[in-house]
């Protein structure tokens, strides 16, 4: 029997889901709904990130910590699914201890066959965008915070 794995983009928690969130595990719903029909083993996984500035934000806006925070969200996305009847097989949360695991080993994996080295990066962060920007694309906004790291 062939298999078939699924994923989605993990959702930051730092708003409520939205239509695009919901458009991408209702496409991604249907593609894995068709390959269990069609026979094929299918895991189909989502979850939430938790880690980033503005997750710490919204947390601290709220005055609460940033793990109750994220377990309060968490709530949000799940029931959301839900009522979407969402075929998720598992949803991983990056807190959780397992996930930690999971990219430990990873890291230790790509440490092991020397494709991590030591440098130095320097450059520009916009925590609104969550990104690193190039100087040519620096644009000063009320609503984004840009840094130099």
């Amino acid at each position: 029997m062939s298999r078939f794995f699924l994923t989605t983009a993990i959702d930051y928690v730092n708003s409520r889901p939205h239509l695009g969130t919901a458009y991408e595990k209702i496409m991604a719903d249907v593609i894995a709904r068709y390959k269990r029909l069609c026979g094929v083993d299918t895991r189909f996984l989502m979850g939430n990130d938790e880690h980033s500035q503005n997750v710490f934000r919204m947390a601290s806006e709220e005055g609460l910590d940033p793990l109750a925070y994220c377990d309060q969200m968490e709530q949000q996305f799940r029931d959301t699914w839900r009522r979407l009847d969402i075929s998720f097989d598992d949803f991983i949360r990056t807190t959780e201890a397992r996930h930690k695991a999971g990219v430990i080993d990873l890291i230790s994996r790509i440490h092991d066959a020397s494709d991590i080295y030591e440098g130095v990066y320097e450059g520009w962060y916009c925590v609104g965008c969550e990104a690193f920007k190039q100087e040519k694309d620096l644009v000063v906004s009320s609503t984004a915070t840009v840094r130099s790291i």
